[in-house]
């Protein structure tokens, strides 16, 4: 799932997280952006109109809106295969605590 991309969209991710948010509060934030990503995707929404679709109903802190373009080329240059079978929400958290 790319790594090296993974790596740099954690680094900056985490810039835009609430002071004082625990660890495990900020991935789940992250993970539901990747959801809603992920979500806007099976929808066959067009990538460069993910944002605005993505943000009509986000349900974050407002500071985590600037992911949404951070990882919607993880999830759009995945295979849709790959999209509609894996729990991409779930495997964001697993990295994102890794880290």
């Amino acid at each position: 799932m790319g790594r090296g991309f993974l790596s740099v969209a954690f680094v900056v991710v985490a810039a835009t997280t609430a002071q004082g948010a625990s660890k495990a509060e900020t991935c789940g934030y992250q993970a539901d952006v990747v959801k809603a990503i992920q979500q806007a995707r099976l929808d066959r929404v067009r990538e460069r109109q993910v944002q605005a679709h993505v943000l009509e109903n986000a349900t974050w802190p407002e500071n985590y809106n600037t992911a949404v373009p951070l990882l919607t080329p993880w999830v759009y240059e995945m295979k849709m295969r790959d999209v509609r079978n894996q729990d991409l929400a779930a495997a964001w958290t697993e990295m994102c605590l890794a880290q």
